[in-house]
């Protein structure tokens, strides 16, 4: 999977009846910025609209943070997430 970015965050979880997935992040991430999500059967970008920790919005997390944020598609645990430049 060559020249995805840099890799961001691991999924924990996913939680199909609110579609948002639990990451775990490896750097900083905040609102705006584009992601893509890879995986097996995975593969999709889209903008960081908002995310949360412990149910409270933030605007930006850093490393070992576990986070929530709403996706566009279905993920799946271990599917690595990738900040695209």
């Amino acid at each position: 999977m060559a020249n995805e970015g840099k890799e961001i965050g691991i999924v924990l979880d996913y939680f199909a009846h609110v579609e948002v997935a639990a990451i775990e992040l490896l750097g900083e991430l905040k609102v705006g910025d584009k992601i893509k999500f890879v995986g097996s059967t995975t593969n999709f970008e889209q903008v960081v609209e908002s995310m949360q920790i412990n149910r409270k919005p933030v605007e930006k997390a850093g490393k070992k943070a576990d986070i929530g944020i709403k996706v566009d598609e279905r993920v799946r645990k271990h599917d690595k997430v990738y900040l695209v430049e």
